[in-house]
């Protein structure tokens, strides 16, 4: 640290040692360095929540730019103005004395001026005898020079996260549409499903929206409402794929039927295994795999896979993930039989197969029989969990969950 270039604050204002070191780093700005103080209050401006001030804040540094009489802040300059308070606060919009103290204290806190106060505390300048200042003590603006990029930098970094905000938001109010009118027009048009149940998810998560969100808050929400659109629209096909199914079939009989009207004699149905017989039961083509329930509802329907999350507990996806290792070899599931169910289904998906075989463990003869058999199904697009979550939210007396 070099200490030459340190000077202690007026009065019964205390130094501290991060305040030293603000100081002595305004030595070490690179020679030649320029930069537009206007640029530069700009991005402390979009900065100042990251910087911890605020437009008061920002009011009283405007102002204090206005005393520096060049546009450019350079190195070899002298960035020291020296303004009373009473010339401050008329530039700072006739702030109020007590406000403008306050104000530059954050400045000074924040790192964004250095205060260079005489041996009385007045400020001033001294001039050598051609008129040029020679030495002057009063607000340093050289933290501003030197943290020019750095401001630069959060400031399009805020910009950036004011943009994903706004996306977000947008992505979930689509999202939140969707849902909202897939479930009313199933429940309007009689699909066949526990309609009610997902009402009740939609209505859990939309009750948990802060009602000022931030971005991990609008993020973590708009994850869980994609994966409750896509269980809705898997439900919704897998009736369509069974209705199609049914009137193909019976489509099918009635051209056999009619195929041979002489015939006196009813067809016998088929047992499936005489030779050259095709299987009775349509498949339907293998589909991506999908997260289905948000974790919040995987965990009530599965509340004893919490204990094998690290530390006891289950935050996130990763702990689910992480837990369903430890209850595979609990559950004496072969690692083939869980990598190859993560492959059909996905690695969540699979997590929680893992978790509702597990809360399902007593009446499970063999776990990875078990698992293996839903794998099949996944790849011949048979299988969805969601019915097994419902059936263990039933079974928990949480079928009809409600929001907080």
């Amino acid at each position: 640290m070099q200490m030459g270039s340190v000077t202690t604050p007026f009065g019964r204002r205390p130094m501290t040692l991060a305040l030293a070191r603000r100081q002595a780093a305004l030595a070490d700005i690179r020679q030649g360095k320029t930069a537009d103080k206007w640029k530069v209050f700009r991005d402390a401006s979009a900065a100042m929540e990251l910087l911890g001030i605020q437009s008061n804040s920002l009011a009283v540094l405007d102002a204090l730019l206005s005393f520096y009489p060049e546009n450019e802040l350079r190195q070899d300059a002298q960035l020291i103005v020296f303004p009373s308070n009473a010339q401050l606060a008329l530039r700072a919009h006739a702030m109020a004395g007590a406000t403008l103290r306050r104000h530059i204290a954050i400045l000074v806190e924040a790192g964004l001026i250095v205060r260079k106060d005489s041996a009385n505390g007045k400020r001033y300048a001294r001039k050598d005898s051609d008129g040029q200042i020679e030495s002057a003590f009063g607000f340093d603006l050289s933290p501003l020079l030197a943290r020019s990029e750095e401001l630069e930098v959060m400031a399009q970094q805020v910009m950036a996260n004011r943009a994903a905000f706004r996306k977000a938001k947008e992505n979930l109010t689509i999202c939140r549409r969707d849902v909202r009118k897939l479930i009313t027009a199933a429940m309007e048009e009689g699909a066949e499903g526990d309609w009610q149940a997902f009402e009740d998810i939609y209505v859990a998560l939309v009750g948990r929206i802060p009602r000022v969100p931030t971005l991990a808050d609008v993020t973590r929400i708009i994850e869980e409402m994609e994966m409750l659109r896509e269980e809705v629209i898997k439900r919704l096909e897998m009736q369509e794929d069974s209705r199609n199914s049914s009137t193909n079939a019976a489509h099918h009989e009635q051209h056999i039927q009619n195929s041979n009207p002489e015939s006196t004699y009813e067809l016998e149905p088929s047992s499936g295994k005489e030779l050259g017989a095709k299987p009775s039961k349509m498949r339907r083509p293998k589909s991506e795999p999908i997260k289905v329930f948000p974790l919040g509802v995987v965990l009530k329907a599965c509340p004893t896979v919490s204990d094998y999350g690290p530390g006891g507990a289950i935050g996130n996806w990763r702990d689910l993930k992480s837990a369903a290792v430890v209850v595979r070899s609990t559950l004496r599931i072969s690692a083939s039989a869980y990598q190859e169910a993560c492959e059909a289904m996905g690695p969540e998906n699979a997590a929680v197969a893992v978790a509702c075989i597990l809360e399902r463990a007593n009446f499970i003869n063999s776990a990875g029989g078990y698992l293996r058999d839903l794998t099949r199904r996944t790849e011949r697009g048979e299988f969805s969990i969601g019915p097994m979550i419902m059936a263990l939210l039933r079974a928990n007396g949480q079928g009809s969950l409600q929001a907080g």
